[in-house]
């Protein structure tokens, strides 16, 4: 599993409430968050995705994604039985969960790789972000300059508040807070939902490179 990294994050306090982490994420993973613990929990249901994934990871960037009500926890993913892109993980991938209550995305980038063709999506451009609410993302890898306000670290994910109907298991290791804002984001996704997703200026085309 890739590692998820902020990087390049600030290691400073500007002003009270708000706390900005400098390589934040290995730290989430060195908590002991993929642990047999959490593997059961995911078992017995708790930590169940949504819906059964394809198995193809997608790249997501965007120059700046300012959130309010922020969450993320550990959880497992599942892809169908028999699926051809299993390969050798057993139809399962470990990934970090990020929700947000509220998001604006400005140049929003996606693309995924469908064996020899790139679908590639724009959209956020001309000064008009893309919108959603209730955005939950399921990432393997996550970069950029990242700043959080009011943030709580080693919280149980089972008792997060910030993105209404978002939690994760009992005894899983998460964080939240009350904002997020990461600038030059890039991610190497495997699911995303949202309850609203408003965006401006979309185009979908194959192109011959991704984000």
């Amino acid at each position: 599993m890739s590692s998820v990294d902020i990087a390049h994050a600030s290691a400073t306090v500007p002003e009270e409430g708000a706390v900005r982490w400098r390589r934040f994420f290995p730290m989430l993973l060195g908590t002991g968050v993929l642990s047999a613990a959490m593997v059961l929990l995911t078992a017995q249901g708790v930590l169940a995705a949504q819906f059964s994934i394809s198995g193809l990871p997608f790249t997501v960037t965007a120059d700046r994604l300012d959130g309010t009500g922020f969450e993320q926890f550990a959880a497992l993913d599942h892809m169908v039985e028999g699926s051809p892109n299993e390969g050798d993980t057993g139809g399962q991938v470990v990934v970090i969960v990020s929700a947000i209550d509220r998001a604006e995305l400005t140049n929003l980038c996606q693309s995924v790789n469908m064996g020899g063709m790139v679908l590639k999506i724009t959209a956020g451009n001309a000064g008009k972000p893309v919108k959603a609410r209730t955005l939950v993302v399921d990432s393997d890898s996550i970069a950029g300059d990242a700043d959080f306000s009011n943030i709580d670290i080693g919280q149980d994910a089972s008792t997060l508040d910030k993105v209404p109907g978002v939690k994760g298991g009992i005894g899983v290791f998460a964080q939240q807070a009350d904002r997020v804002v990461i600038d030059d984001l890039r991610q190497n996704n495997w699911a995303t939902t949202a309850a609203a997703f408003t965006l401006p200026h979309l185009r979908m085309s194959f192109a011959s490179e991704g984000c």
